[in-house]
């Protein structure tokens, strides 16, 4: 049960402002895909000896069931009054040479309470190597099913109306093919579920599934591309939708209705899902490597006119960047943040912030407020040209999940338990 830290008028008041239906946050780093909310007003100080704006906390299921978690970087989602959470543990008494348990977990966002909870039957791969884990993949959610896909290799969807209840389910061929751990995030378009699954040799795929039904409605094979674990991020370029995917050696635009490649550009970028703001695309490896300004114009091999500024190393950091204005914001080990002038390029700083996950991926709101935030230890900076600290956070469960923030609470998943922030 979560702990007791808001009072019923805190539950209510929550309540009535969720009536007002703000914008949700359905999938990786929320509707866009580049982390950014249009939430206002939201705390940036939280947590301390007096929990401050902690309007609740609740265990995971790991911790409830007093089990052993997986790495479970997978970050939480809203829709509504509703946060859908997949984790993945074994429960006491369960070896970790089984394949552990598989689990998404529905929370009411006003006061943590859980509503349910369903086992997702293991797909066929049993891992050897745990960097990755079971757990890495972020759900999506399009207001009638939550879409998950676990490292075990498989892909499933669940019915809001029913309380959860598996409608439909794959596993996913030639797993054995993956590196380390299948990582990339489902996401939702139109009435599609988009899976990219990157894979050595060469092998990589891009399925759309229905989202009703889970028929395959097109599989497009990548056989130019290196293996990735990005996560798609939706754009419109040129008037017409498409799909930025960072993969090992390019950067692709690609046509989401039918998986097809627009364009491309030989950049790195096999762990960072890129951003895009105006007419400039950011990537980069993630494990360390260039970081690149890309204009999207163009069809077929743009690399040689498209690659407009290029910056030195960029070390390891699993989080992707944010761009507010004319400011690209990069964190990275060993916990530093930089900060890039998107039109050129041109550091503007570089500060260590001690602690910080370079993990988490950042959320930047309206006013240009940026929460570097995790269950650990979280910074919130104002935007501009210097480093500007507004607060300092701890809550002491650090964990690689990025936040999810909606309905004026921002959302917090921890290596235990999952948080509430909201001003009370």
């Amino acid at each position: 049960m979560p702990t007791q830290c808001a009072s019923t008028i805190v539950a209510l008041t929550l309540l009535l402002t969720l009536t007002a239906r703000g914008e949700d946050w359905p999938r990786y780093r929320g509707p866009t895909g580049q982390g950014l909310t249009t939430e206002t007003g939201l705390p940036i100080e939280w947590g301390g000896k007096e929990n401050k704006n902690v309007v609740w906390k609740t265990p995971l299921p790991a911790t409830a069931a007093k089990g052993r978690a997986d790495n479970n970087q997978s970050s939480p989602i809203i829709w509504g009054d509703s946060i859908f959470v997949m984790t993945a543990y074994w429960p006491e008494g369960k070896p970790q040479s089984e394949i552990p348990e598989q689990h998404v977990t529905c929370y009411k966002l006003a006061d943590g309470a859980r509503q349910w909870d369903t086992l997702v039957p293991p797909g066929p791969w049993h891992l050897t190597d745990m960097r990755g884990g079971y757990g890495a993949p972020t759900p999506a959610t399009d207001g009638q099913r939550v879409y998950v896909a676990f490292g075990s290799a498989t892909i499933a969807a669940l019915d809001l109306k029913s309380e959860g209840k598996i409608v439909w389910q794959h596993d996913i061929a030639d797993y054995k093919s993956i590196d380390v751990a299948f990582a990339s995030s489902p996401i939702v378009y139109r009435d599609t579920v988009l899976l990219l699954c990157g894979r050595n040799a060469k092998a990589s795929t891009l399925t759309a599934y229905d989202a009703a039904t889970g028929a395959v409605r097109w599989e497009q094979k990548r056989p130019t591309v290196g293996f990735d674990h990005t996560t798609p991020v939706q754009v419109e370029i040129g008037g017409k939708p498409q799909l930025l995917i960072a993969a090992q050696n390019a950067l692709q635009g690609v046509d989401p209705e039918t998986g097809a490649v627009l364009w491309w550009a030989n950049t790195p970028g096999d762990v960072v899902s890129p951003v895009f703001q105006n007419g400039l695309i950011y990537t980069d490896s993630g494990r360390g490597g260039p970081g690149m300004a890309v204009e999207p114009s163009g069809t077929g091999d743009i690399t040689k006119t498209a690659v407009k500024w290029k910056i030195g190393n960029i070390p390891e950091g699993l989080s992707s960047p944010a761009i507010f204005g004319d400011g690209l914001y990069r964190l990275h080990g060993p916990a530093v943040l930089r900060s890039f002038d998107m039109a050129t390029g041109h550091e503007r700083f570089t500060a260590r912030l001690d602690g910080v996950s370079t993990s988490s991926s950042p959320i930047v709101a309206p006013d240009g407020t940026i929460f570097l935030a995790s269950a650990g230890k979280s910074y919130v900076i104002k935007a501009g040209p210097k480093i500007d600290i507004l607060a300092t956070n701890e809550l002491g469960d650090g964990s690689s999940a990025s936040p999810a923030v909606a309905h004026g609470m921002l959302i917090l998943k921890g290596s235990k338990y999952l948080y509430g922030i909201g001003k009370k």
